[in-house]
């Protein structure tokens, strides 16, 4: 995909603090700086606190989750930051925005989600915390918290499975689309008011325990 619009790839694995430091460096050097990021590496295996059987949340699993979801996102903030503050600023100041990807799980998190919603719930937190410390840099943070979106893990389900999981939407009762995450994306990268923000791309979703 990458090749179709001119763009470049690069891998990483961003529980890796060395493979992190690589990527952005190479980005940088590919487009001669780094004006935008979004960041949306994560992991959502559930487990509950203790099974029926006796068998504890395994903190291995638990570290995991938050090394990708929470520290990764971090990690990846922290150097693509760095470089924007060389950026040249624009008319209002601004060097750079980032965009974060957190989950309605974040805030309402379901049994078995004890590390999933620890990890979402915490880039929501540091969303403002990161856009005041950035601000002098003339950089933005925001963070997008979707409800139940078209994912390659959703297209493996059911229809069945599908128009269930549908239904928590209230409206409208479908699945979000990614043109959907994209165009908000777009804008919280353009919108230069807009800092320091969670914002839900639910259909006005409220998750129940299950």
């Amino acid at each position: 995909m990458a090749e179709q619009i001119g763009g470049h790839f690069v891998t990483a694995d961003v529980t890796n603090p060395a493979e992190v430091a690589a990527a952005v460096e190479a980005a940088a050097g590919v487009m001669g700086g780094i004006h935008l990021c979004l960041n949306a590496a994560g992991i959502a295996p559930a487990h509950r606190v203790v099974t029926r059987t006796g068998e504890l949340f395994p903190l291995e699993l638990y570290e995991k989750v938050l090394r990708v979801n929470l520290i990764g996102t971090f990690d990846v903030t922290r150097h693509v930051a760095k470089r924007m503050a060389d950026n040249k600023p624009n008319d209002d100041g601004e060097r750079g925005a980032i965009v974060n990807v957190a989950s309605i799980a974040a805030t309402e998190g379901q049994i078995g989600q004890a590390a999933y919603s620890a990890s979402k719930g915490g880039v929501a937190a540091m969303t403002l915390p990161l856009a005041r410390d950035l601000a002098s840099y003339g950089i933005r943070v925001n963070t997008i918290a979707p409800g139940i979106m078209e994912t390659p893990m959703i297209g493996g389900m059911t229809d069945e499975v599908r128009e269930s999981l549908a239904q928590v939407h209230v409206f409208p009762k479908r699945l979000g689309r990614p043109a959907e995450f994209a165009a908000l994306c777009q804008h919280l990268f353009e919108n230069t008011l807009i800092n320091g923000e969670t914002v839900r791309l639910d259909a006005a979703a409220r998750m129940g325990p299950r």
